[in-house]
């Protein structure tokens, strides 16, 4: 985060009579819930702090781009044990680093995120179809899943295009249409990153609503994969519900494409064909470079929310 003097208390302060050396260890779990608040924070941070050493005003803008880029760096930023400390009367830092990672061990708690309307007496659903604490952890599971062998696909072709020949060694951007499969990395890097926006809402309690044409290819294949897990390792996906609550409507993959397409997207054309068959015309005549745009009915993702990797 390069070079930099913000401690308040001044370098003599540990020579103070009875001053004690402590090494405090704090351990957070955190949720980012608004990317562009944090990098907002961070920049408004990094512009208060004092660079020192060869060209500080290079060290700042760097650290601006790093923030305004990328997550991670914008809550290392924030959370640094300089500023940290810094904001505690009465001590300095004389040391300390800053780890931060992704973590498996979070979940989202579906159970609470979709609450059922239970009967008590009859223990079942009583209300209108919902998407379930068990539905929609499954197919969260495949969105992440998916999003990370997108992002491996990635890594390891880069820009390279898919080929008949060797569409074995593509996890998951092989199964797009055919058409998109010489299209650049940066195309290939915000498909990868619709699956992580529709996991992201499960993770919100929303319902995974497709905003646009890449959102809704993205959710087909979670549902796919999801109903394909169910039938191929039932124990395992018994396993991984723990103790969510069972219901009735667990695992309906038609009232999962009857509820969560067509909510948002096109409503014109043949009166004769369905959501999906509209969809499907609508992917046909666009460019896939425009399947990102926000259909006109949805609000609009966050442009600045960045990638995982």
């Amino acid at each position: 985060m390069g070079e930099r003097s913000d401690h308040p208390q001044g370098p003599g302060a540990a020579a103070d009579s009875g001053a004690q050396e402590i090494e405090a260890t704090v351990v957070l779990g955190i949720r980012i819930t608004d990317g562009e608040a944090l990098r907002r924070a961070a920049r408004a941070a990094v512009e208060q702090l004092e660079f020192t050493g060869i060209d500080p005003e290079g060290q700042r803008r760097a650290l601006l781009a790093e923030v305004s880029e990328d997550a991670n760096a914008a809550l290392g930023a924030l959370l640094h044990p300089d500023r940290l400390v810094a904001a505690i009367p009465g001590i300095e830092a004389i040391g300390g680093t800053l780890e931060i990672a992704l973590t498996d061990d979070f979940a989202p708690d579906f159970a609470e995120l979709f609450p059922l309307d239970l009967d008590e007496e009859e223990g079942g659903g009583t209300g209108d179809w919902t998407l379930t604490p068990r539905t929609a952890c499954l197919i969260h599971t495949q969105l992440i899943t998916l999003a990370d062998a997108a992002y491996d696909d990635l890594d390891e072709h880069e820009d390279d295009p898919v080929t008949e020949e060797e569409e074995a060694d593509w996890a998951v951007l092989a199964r797009l249409p055919q058409r998109t499969w010489q299209l650049h990395r940066s195309w290939r890097r915000a498909f990868a990153r619709a699956f992580d926006d529709l996991a992201d809402d499960l993770a919100l309690g929303e319902w995974p609503l497709p905003r646009g044409l890449a959102e809704e290819l993205a959710l087909r294949l979670a549902l796919v994969d999801a109903r394909e897990l169910l039938g191929a390792q039932p124990q395992a996906v018994a396993d991984m519900m723990g103790e969510l609550p069972v219901d009735l409507y667990d695992y309906d993959w038609d009232g999962c494409a009857d509820e969560l397409f067509g909510v948002f997207g096109p409503d014109d054309g043949d009166p004769e064909l369905d959501a999906t068959e509209r969809t499907d015309a609508l992917l046909a005549a666009t460019h896939p470079e425009g399947w990102f745009l926000t259909y006109e009915d949805a609000e609009e993702r966050d442009p600045t929310r960045g990638y995982r990797r």
